[in-house]
Parts: C-alpha cells; structure tokens; sequence
C-alpha cells in the first residue's frame, strides 16, 4: 500500500521503517518539507518525506502518530481532502505534560482523541491502535514473552480488517489482537496512559506490555 505517517517521532519513525521492510511505499509527514529527522530517514531507507498534506494526498492509508495535543492541528494541515475516504490509524495518546510529569491525559468532552477527530473528519475512516504500549513494541510483539495484547477499535468494520491485517504482518497473532468494539472503545485505552506511565516509573523501561488473561 501507498501509507503516510504523519510524525517524525520516535513512533512515527519506527512504525514508518516497519512498513517499509514490509514492502509498503511510505511517505514520513511532517508541519514543514525541510524537516531534518524527515529528510534524515527518507534518506537512509530511500522513502519519501514531505509535508502532511503531501504525504496524506498520495496515501491510501494514513497514520497518524503525531503528539495527541497537535494531532487536530496536524490533520487539519493535511488536509479533509486528502483523508476522505481513507482508512486513518491513530495511535496517538492527548498527554498533557504542561504542569511536569507524569503527564496528565486530555479527554475532551469524556470522550477520546480518536473520536474527536472522527467527529472532525467524517470522511475518514478512523481505527485506534497501539496506543497502550512503546513503540518498540508496536512493531515486534515478540520483545515481550507471554500472550500480551494490542487492542483495535473503530466505527468501520472494514476500516478495522485492514488495521488487523497490518497488525498481523507487524507479527501479532490474531488472538492477541483484541477488537474492542466501535471507536468509543478509544476512551478506554487512552485511559491506560496513567497505569502506563506509572509502570514506567517503576519499572524504569517502557519494555512492557498488558495481558488479558481470560477463564
């Protein structure tokens, strides 16, 4: 597939390096066409970087993995036209670090990020994802021993086949792969954050991931 991913973050830039070594054609999104760590890793894996609305207008698929505050702001600079109709992954998480940390997560209205931004695009085809583990883990389940989970949730039941099927070739089997219903299930996981990052603290690494063990 053609796939944009908006953000040249940590995730942004491991999820896009995954999806090249996958075979995909991938364009790295960034505010400005002359980002430096967008131009540094088109380079190194011979992809293609440019601005969020030239990377979503060629895409068949976005990713959105932009910081949860901006990520509006950055989808409005991609453009509605260019993420109508399309399947948008959003593995973002709205975490406010403003008063220090541990951040503190943003859910406007009691809902989630991925819902307002449905409601801001509604011809895009919003899925939740892998918001609830580090990026490292995203893309190599295998890290972690044991039958840890990703959760998907989305209003567009095809929307969330085709996720599914990236999260396969990622390497999550489809019985960890967990479908939480429609996109309201987002205000769920973004809600693992502050067991998440407590974790973190206590661990003293992000190499972790939750099971749902079931009778």
């Amino acid at each position: 597939m053609r796939i944009a991913v908006l953000g040249t973050g940590e995730a942004g830039r491991r999820l896009a390096t995954k999806l090249v070594s996958l075979g995909h054609e991938v364009t790295i999104g960034s505010r400005s066409a002359e980002n430096p760590r967008a131009r540094e890793w088109a380079a190194e894996h011979r992809a293609a970087h440019g601005t969020f609305a030239a990377a979503a207008a060629g895409a068949e698929l976005v990713v959105n993995a932009t910081g949860g505050l901006v990520s509006l702001a950055a989808l409005k600079a991609a453009g509605a036209e260019n993420l109508e109709g399309k399947v948008l992954v959003d593995v973002a998480n709205p975490l406010d670090f403003s008063q220090g940390m541990p951040p503190k997560v943003l859910t406007p209205d009691g809902g989630s990020l991925a819902e307002q931004i449905q409601r801001t695009f509604p011809g895009a085809r919003v899925v939740k994802t892998l918001n609830t583990m580090t990026n490292t883990i995203m893309v190599d389940p295998d890290r972690i021993p044991g039958d840890h989970v990703v959760f998907v949730c989305g209003d567009d039941a095809e929307a969330k086949d085709v996720v599914t099927g990236l999260l396969r070739s990622f390497g999550w089997p489809d019985d960890r792969i967990l479908d939480l219903g429609d996109l309201s299930g987002a205000r769920a996981t973004e809600l693992v954050l502050p067991i998440w990052l407590r974790l973190y603290g206590t661990f003293g690494t992000a190499e972790f991931n939750f099971a749902v063990p079931r009778a």
